[in-house]
């Protein structure tokens, strides 16, 4: 059955390039007031927070006010001693989202000892089903894209062997891929299509140029940050998958990243990894 399509409309008044330092000032005043109401109300995002800011950073080639270390080391009070995963936030329960950030996070900054590796590689393990599948903590809600978080978290440690690799090709194969009908185009989503087509070496079956304008269309070009599409309230998340976007088309002055880590291609190249792009 046929769906109709949805779109919006872009802008007169498109403003055609990325506002750098509308875009690093906003990354570095968001959750700086730590007595301010919507600080509080996203503790449980925090660790996934600061990597989706500090990639941003990256990518734009900017410093985050705060220090490295006072980074480090919140992360390492937000490691669980006996599960060895790590929480959005101190004293929360760990969550596979959240270690797969800090690991993300510790890695740009070549900092790994900072934390109990083994025991994240013995939190990923806990986290298996027979069925090959992972849960994303011990409440066991089950879902591919906590598949996706686990093994990635363990190539960043170089130790992906640590888990029943078969089984988890076996479950991800066997569950189709869901689009969405009927969905207003999504800057983040901008990132997911962008990623998957650089994978699979088809970024040319993309028109670049209409999608960089659909993206810079959702700039705040007052306070800085991306939304998910025009007029919409601007976020770090947003934030960090139209950056991640505009870097895969090309953009002059913006750090190359790579599409398998939406990690920095400077800091997975350090690390030694090749993942694959088919060509």
């Amino acid at each position: 059955m046929a769906t109709l399509k949805k779109d919006i409309q872009l802008p007169e008044n498109l403003v055609k390039k990325i506002l750098f330092k509308k875009h690093i000032d906003f990354i570095n005043e968001y959750g700086k007031d730590e007595n301010n109401f919507e600080y509080g109300m996203t503790d449980y995002l925090r660790v996934s927070g600061m990597y989706w800011g500090l990639t941003a950073l990256e990518l734009m080639k900017a410093q985050p006010v705060q220090s490295k270390d006072h980074i480090i080391a919140y992360i390492k009070q937000c490691q669980d001693p006996q599960s060895g995963g790590i929480s959005a936030c101190i004293g929360h329960d760990p969550h596979i989202l959240h270690t797969l950030s800090a690991v993300q996070i510790l890695a740009m900054y070549d900092k790994l000892d900072a934390i109990d590796c083994e025991g994240v590689v013995k939190y990923v393990q806990s986290l298996q089903q027979p069925d090959g599948s992972f849960s994303g903590d011990k409440w066991g809600e089950i879902d591919t894209r906590f598949s996706f978080c686990s093994v990635m978290t363990l190539t960043l440690l170089k130790k992906e062997d640590a888990v029943d690799l078969d089984k988890a090709v076996e479950f991800v194969q066997s569950w189709g891929l869901n689009g969405r009908p009927e969905k207003l185009p999504d800057v983040c989503y901008s990132w997911w299509v962008l990623a998957s087509l650089a994978i699979l070496g088809r970024l040319h079956w993309i028109d670049g140029e209409a999608l960089k304008n659909f993206i810079f269309a959702c700039q705040d070009t007052e306070t800085g940050g991306f939304a998910d599409r025009p007029g919409d309230v601007a976020d770090p998340f947003h934030t960090v998958f139209g950056i991640a976007a505009l870097s895969l088309l090309g953009q002059e002055n913006v750090q190359k990243v790579n599409p398998t880590y939406c990690m920095p291609q400077h800091v997975i190249k350090r690390m030694g990894l090749n993942p694959e792009i088919l060509s």
